[in-house]
């Protein structure tokens, strides 16, 4: 497999990931966003920790879905993240019910 072949291949399981994040959205709460991995979930606790003059944020997750190219299931029922780093955290609008008379 070549260099060019590989990135072909990335390109296509990105692609598919961003569909199925797509397609899942709507069944969760929150988009929670850090340095190395992005999650759905339905119910997330942050918590600011010190330790030896260092902060550090302890994340967990629950009923969540990981976007990762390299995980055969994104669907995880408990994620425990520690981290140094910035972390975002967003509520998701639900949906708004369609009309279907005005379609």
């Amino acid at each position: 497999m070549g260099e060019e072949d590989l990135e072909r291949y990335e390109t296509d399981v990105e692609l598919q990931i961003y569909r199925e994040y797509r397609d899942v959205l709507p069944m969760f709460r929150y988009v929670v966003e850090t340095e190395r991995r992005f999650y759905l979930a339905n119910k997330v606790d942050l918590q600011t920790r010190r330790s030896d003059g260092a902060v550090f944020f302890e994340l967990e997750l629950e009923d969540a879905w990981v976007w990762d190219m390299y995980r055969p299931a994104r669907f995880v029922t408990r994620v425990k993240v520690l981290t140094f780093r910035d972390v975002n955290i967003e509520e998701v609008d639900s949906p708004s019910p369609v009309d279907v008379d005005s379609i």
